[in-house]
């Protein structure tokens, strides 16, 4: 009768544990952002001391075995918010490394060769099989119908000036709404990189070359006009501009983008 009751109590306490598992915190990458990533003044973008971290890259490759010891079974399990999340920073942890496996360079599109961008090169494992960053951003986190997010534009960094920026921390999915809206609001509020001016508004690139993506109806927005209206205010448009976007009369532009390596450069 006492080992039955010592059986049934060890199997409750088992039962209300948390199972050991992955952490969801990204506290070693968390870590790794804070010590590397700085923003700019204003707060609309940031650098990387890609200098620092190649010299001390630990703490980050712990990050990553963390990341690429997560099977797919197990992924599956999660909720959206914790997938997304675990997504976003898998390409950004990724591309750190990428970045300082080759640094110094000027841009990340002197990684690779004629035949294979860096996007698409196989250089590490996630969810059980060989990955390169394309699959993750274009195939995983864009497939319609699964997570339908936009705003992933504004996350997902491509370690370029012209880039959203990288966050000093890591995306939660606790936290995932508001740092999404927040990343989104900081890039859209960069004059350098979409601004009001002249009558016409002139914006990144990253809205022509995704353009279904803001089409697809998040927060009813079926155009990439009335996408763009839902951040008016951190575009810097007026009453009237925003009347001729919303009725598709103001012109829009897309600028060149700038693939300059974000690196933190050295204080004299």
């Amino acid at each position: 009768m006492t080992r039955t009751i010592l059986g049934a109590v060890v199997a409750l306490l088992l039962l209300t544990q948390p199972a050991l598992g992955f952490d969801h915190s990204h506290g070693r990458f968390a870590g790794v952002l804070a010590t590397h990533v700085q923003w700019q003044p204003g707060g609309h973008n940031s650098r990387v001391d890609y200098a620092a971290l190649r010299a001390e890259p630990a703490e980050l490759a712990g990050y990553l075995a963390e990341l690429s010891a997560v099977a797919a079974p197990e992924f599956e399990r999660w909720t959206e918010a914790e997938q997304l999340a675990f997504l976003i920073n898998a390409y950004n942890a990724f591309t750190l490394k990428l970045i300082i496996d080759h640094y110094p360079v000027d841009s990340i599109r002197d990684i690779g060769s004629f035949w294979q961008n860096p996007w698409k090169m196989r250089f590490f494992t996630l969810l059980g099989e060989p990955m390169y960053l394309d699959r993750i951003e274009h195939e995983i986190i864009r497939e319609p119908g699964r997570y339908d997010e936009p705003r992933i534009h504004f996350a997902v960094n491509c370690a370029s000036i012209g880039c959203p920026a990288l966050r000093p921390e890591p995306f939660t999915a606790a936290e995932l709404e508001s740092q999404l809206e927040d990343s989104s609001t900081r890039f859209l509020g960069d004059s350098s990189r979409n601004r009001f001016r002249d009558g016409r508004l002139e914006v990144s690139s990253i809205f022509k070359w995704y353009r279904e993506d803001f089409e697809r109806g998040w927060r009813a927005a079926d155009t990439l006009a009335s996408f763009l209206a839902l951040y008016a205010g951190a575009l810097g448009l007026d009453a009237d501009a925003r009347e001729k976007l919303a009725s598709g009369r103001l012109k829009v532009r897309f600028l060149d983008y700038d693939w300059t390596l974000n690196r933190l450069e050295a204080r004299p």
